[in-house]
């Protein structure tokens, strides 16, 4: 971009992508909170067995990281999930620090069985976009988010 995109004079919040993602951040968790209300897991849990069967995370911590959770709160949701079957822990071999996480067929079972709950869920919010828009929206979403981790990266080292 040559010239920046917001000033002073058009800079809004209805026009602020920070506000837009968090209303629909904060939209999205009381419509996930509904559709899971009723099954056997939480939506905080079965996007950990999802974020392990797409290899999004590995470990307690990324998990945490992943979802914006505090470590404490993730070992216990892990404690509960490992407790009824879905996940397994397992030291890593080059590094007996750390616990890998991996998804038991139980787990990748009921992952599968609760995900048309969410796919329908999106396909109805996007009803309205024909395929090419929302093939173009998740690429947009992509690089914005690659930008968004670029800028924190940066702003880490710059703190240290």
């Amino acid at each position: 971009m040559s010239r920046p995109f917001y000033r002073f004079e058009n800079f809004q919040a209805r026009n602020s992508v920070g506000y837009l993602n968090k209303r629909l951040h904060n939209l999205l968790g009381q419509a996930t909170d509904t559709l899971f209300a009723d099954q056997e897991l939480t939506f905080a849990q079965w996007v950990t067995l999802v974020s392990l069967r797409d290899n999004i995370a590995d470990t307690c911590a990324g998990i945490a990281r992943h979802l914006g959770h505090d470590s404490g709160a993730t070992t216990r949701m892990i404690d509960q999930l490992e407790a009824r079957g879905f996940l397994t822990r397992s030291r890593c071999k080059t590094d007996r620090r750390v616990v890998k996480l991996a998804l038991t067929t139980q787990g990748r079972a009921v992952a599968k069985a609760l995900a048309p709950h969410l796919i329908n869920f999106w396909n109805d919010v996007l009803k309205d976009f024909s395929h090419a828009e929302a093939t173009q929206l998740i690429g947009l979403l992509t690089r914005l988010l690659a930008g968004m981790e670029r800028e924190v990266a940066a702003r880490q080292v710059d703190q240290a």
